[in-house]
């Protein structure tokens, strides 16, 4: 990626509670690009902090695919941590490093909507984004946190959005020029334990098929290669290495690019 090929448009930032640690640069990253005039959106997840929350309550957590069932009594608890206590401390970080953070859920100008899962519960497998609260946010001159909590298509309830598939949505309906995934690997790795600088879709479905990319790694791909077809440049970086995102967008050659 060319340094120039991401000077201009939203860049979407999607942050794991994993990435998030004392040390982590992300966030300020985040807030500088925005004092620089970028516009950014950030994407969070929070599902360690949802596992434990749902563990202090007495319900265990369920995946199928990566992603986390979801049943009418864990929802509850998945709304109040992401759209909650998550959503709003990084927003108050982000105030703290001086970027005029606003903390939204998917729910909020129905940004995020989706029909509702026939296999894990109140989950939105596909979600379409509705891009204009976000844009009317960026247009302030403010950077949105979104939590990745959104509307069943028929309004009946409120659903469970896996962060990665959230990001995907959101760049695809802004028109980003750069989908940033922060996770917790260096690179997406081959079938002989490699960091991959360069993912084609091909390969990608040869790892996919084999099991080498399984787990979390699969919804952000699936994100990923969603928004690429639509004109987004994608990025997977390791989240704990220092001012990882600056290097992205300033075209450093970093974690594993999809192609």
């Amino acid at each position: 990626m060319s340094s120039a090929s991401s000077d201009h448009g939203v860049i979407v930032i999607k942050i794991g509670g994993s990435t998030l640690g004392e040390h982590d640069t992300s966030l300020s990253d985040c807030a500088q690009l925005q004092r620089e005039g970028r516009q950014v959106v950030v994407v969070h997840g929070g599902g360690a902090a949802v596992t434990d929350w749902q563990r202090r309550l007495g319900a265990e957590a369920a995946w199928v695919d990566g992603l986390r069932s979801t049943t009418p009594e864990s929802l509850e608890v998945v709304v109040a941590v992401l759209a909650g206590l998550i959503n709003k401390e990084l927003a108050r970080q982000l105030q703290a490093l001086g970027a005029p953070a606003v903390g939204l859920s998917g729910v909020d100008g129905a940004t995020l909507s989706s029909p509702i899962s026939s296999r894990i519960g109140l989950v939105g497998e596909t979600p379409c984004c509705d891009p204009r609260a976000l844009r009317r946010v960026l247009d302030a001159d403010l950077l949105p946190v979104l939590a990745p909590v959104g509307l069943a298509d028929d309004l009946s309830t409120t659903l469970n959005i896996n962060a990665d598939t959230a990001a995907g949505a959101v760049a695809s309906a802004l028109g980003a020029s750069l989908l940033i995934f922060l996770t917790d690997v260096p690179q997406v790795l081959d079938g002989a334990g490699v960091g991959i600088d360069c993912l084609a879709e091909n390969q990608q479905q040869e790892l996919t098929e084999s099991g080498v990319i399984a787990g979390g790694m699969l919804p952000k791909l699936r994100a990923g290669r969603g928004a690429l077809s639509r004109g987004t440049q994608v990025r997977i970086v390791d989240g704990r290495q220092p001012h990882i995102v600056r290097d992205a967008v300033g075209g450093a050659a970093v974690g594993t690019a999809l192609v």
